[in-house]
């Protein structure tokens, strides 16, 4: 019994370390392996190492007969609120919900990795990968004007992802797989502070919703050698469906028998069963690797992810005096985007060798009054820089550093509604933002 509790916990303690701060648009982590110095350009042609897996399956026929990488980014996102205007969830005279700007809330978070790849014959490959292609955290200081939208949003995923691939021919190279991919969400927000006429003295009463899920999705690629020194990859990863559940607790509500008010909380946004169907998007990339010379290396990427696969996300309780009701909705109404990536490496001996990138990133987010104060997401250009260091000719070390410019974000998001305990008003304003990434990643070809 204790084995099978234990083992029943390995996922939840992953899923724990599997989680970050927003890198890449939309709620989407790059950070899966190799390749940050050069902005991941050439992700699905370069196949240096065994996170290819990821990228493109088929770029394990390029590694030999085993190879193992495994990597740790560092991801620190800021988010700072400048109000503009923003009418918060009144519930009366001198009744509101705050008035602080709630700080930075952005936050460090920490990506791991992990690949294998086996040679079975010298075409037939199989591999093992595990990543986070999901994640998100923000966290604002209360009190602060949307504390009835959002307090605190955490995503976090584990993908476990078993592959195969077969060397067609010398030019031609095939690869897919399939995923098990977890997911978990925790959302805190205030329902109501201080006084209503209709409902009198109302306590601090913050609401938690937990979910999860795991579902199955897929991946295939394709690795073109035109040349020595040319590369094209292609590769599809596809949506996968959720179907979570979980439940939403009140805290703070300082419930006492026949008390009116706690009764029109637990009617109007209080504990029970919830559900919500969430499909994560699909993600096409193309890429070109040159080599120009013994020294240059251009690489190059557009991929293009189906966020339109994320509209409403409508939160239905299934316990309680409202099962069957509609809890909320998250209108995030998410748009398709596109990146395009440039990277160039410069070899400055065998066993050294610096990275330089630029790519531009496309957020999902429509425009201000669709942007969710748990997402305040904005285009973004990447810069990075990194190092590839071989202390052994079987060995590779790499780091990378970027810096993500995102500008000016403007939120208008309505939230207003008639009932004084629903209503989430209306945040208006803007967000300075940015993105700073530190990765490592470590691979061994024995």
């Amino acid at each position: 019994m204790s084995r099978q509790i234990s083992m029943k916990l390995i996922p939840a303690l992953l899923l724990g370390v599997f989680s970050g701060a927003v890198g890449a648009s939309g709620f989407q982590l790059l950070e899966q392996g190799s390749g940050l110095g050069n902005a991941y350009a050439g992700s699905a042609a370069k196949s240096n190492d065994a996170s290819t897996i990821f990228w493109n399956p088929a770029g394990m026929t390029q590694l030999g007969p085993r190879a193992v990488s495994g990597g740790l980014t560092a991801v620190k996102a800021s988010f700072k609120f400048d109000d503009k205007g923003s009418q918060v969830g009144e519930f009366g005279p001198g009744g509101r919900m705050g008035a602080g700007d709630g700080g930075d809330a952005g936050n460090w978070g920490y990506i791991p990795n992990g690949y294998l790849s086996w040679a079975l014959t010298p075409n037939l490959y199989v591999g093992l990968g595990i990543g986070a292609p999901f994640g998100l955290k923000t966290k604002y200081d209360e009190p602060w004007r949307g504390s009835a939208q959002s307090n605190e949003f955490d995503i976090k995923t584990m993908n476990i992802n078993p592959s195969i691939a077969f060397k067609v021919n010398d030019m031609v190279s095939l690869g897919a797989g399939v995923s098990w991919q977890k997911i978990e969400a925790d959302y805190y927000r205030r329902l109501a502070i201080n006084s209503s006429p209709r409902f009198g003295a109302l306590p601090q009463v913050t609401s938690h919703m937990s979910i999860d899920d795991d579902a199955w999705g897929w991946n295939i690629g394709a690795l073109f050698t035109l040349s020595p020194a040319t590369k094209v990859g292609l590769s599809y990863r596809s949506t996968i469906q959720y179907h979570t559940e979980g439940k939403v607790k009140l805290t703070g509500d300082g419930t006492r028998a026949g008390d009116a008010t706690a009764v029109a909380l637990r009617n109007a946004g209080g504990a029970s069963d919830v559900k919500a169907d969430l499909k994560v998007p699909d993600t096409f990339i193309l890429s070109v690797t040159q080599k120009l010379s013994d020294r240059w290396e251009l690489l190059g990427d557009v991929s293009w992810t189906g966020w339109s696969s994320i509209k409403n996300v409508d939160i239905y309780r299934t316990s309680g005096p409202q099962s069957g009701a509609l809890a909320q909705t998250l209108d995030a109404n998410f748009q398709n985007t596109y990146r395009i990536a440039l990277g160039a490496t410069y070899s400055l001996s065998e066993a050294l060798r610096l990275q330089f990138g630029l790519a531009y990133d496309q957020t999902p987010v429509k425009n201000s009054t669709s942007r969710l104060t748990s997402l305040p997401d904005n285009d973004r250009t990447w810069f990075t820089f990194g190092t590839q260091w071989k202390p052994a000719k079987e060995q590779t070390l790499e780091l990378g550093l970027a810096y993500l410019y995102i500008s000016d974000t403007k939120i208008n998001k309505n939230e207003t509604t008639a009932n004084p305990l629903t209503n989430r008003g209306t945040v208006i304003g803007d967000y300075d933002s940015s993105v700073w990434i530190l990765g490592a990643q470590y691979s061994l070809a024995f």
